[in-house]
């Protein structure tokens, strides 16, 4: 008897436009950093990180606390999609729906990689530990950070 060969993971068949809900919402890898607000240089147009998160960002999960109805709470929260994923410049070089849609495949740290949804956390690629809710921050010119998104 051969070895059964397994079928590659959906996200290497399949186009993100073909993707259903439940695969599109599991490329996200829970890292958190496309809820860290930047600020753009008026001069340069340059986006720069800081390290305050959204309100609904739930800082230990690196996930929303309300992602339903997000958009309720904080109206101008993105909604990521097949067709605006290449529009959006303040993605982290690392979200895998922008690596996706670049033809590139997903990091070995990813949960749907690894299986575990700490692994994101383990290879220091979340926000976990580093940032503070914009509920307690104050004015974000005094959080920019040098770390690259």
């Amino acid at each position: 008897m051969g070895a059964v060969s397994a079928s590659p993971p959906f996200w290497k068949t399949k186009p993100l436009r073909a993707m259903t809900r439940a695969e599109w919402e599991s490329l996200c890898d829970g890292c958190g950093k496309c809820c860290v607000h930047k600020l753009e240089d008026e001069d340069t147009g340059e986006l720069m990180p800081t390290n305050v998160s959204c309100r609904l960002l739930n800082r230990r999960t690196g996930l929303c606390s309300d992602y339903k109805h997000r958009q309720a709470y904080v109206p101008e929260c993105v909604r990521l999609t097949a067709e605006n994923i290449r529009k959006i410049d303040w993605l982290p070089s690392t979200c895998a729906y922008l690596l996706l849609a670049n033809g590139e495949d997903l990091p070995d740290w990813h949960p749907l990689v690894t299986g575990d949804p700490e692994s994101v956390h383990r290879a220091g690629q979340s926000v976990r530990g580093w940032t503070v809710s914009e509920d307690e921050a104050g004015d974000l010119e005094h959080h920019l950070i040098d770390r690259i998104l």
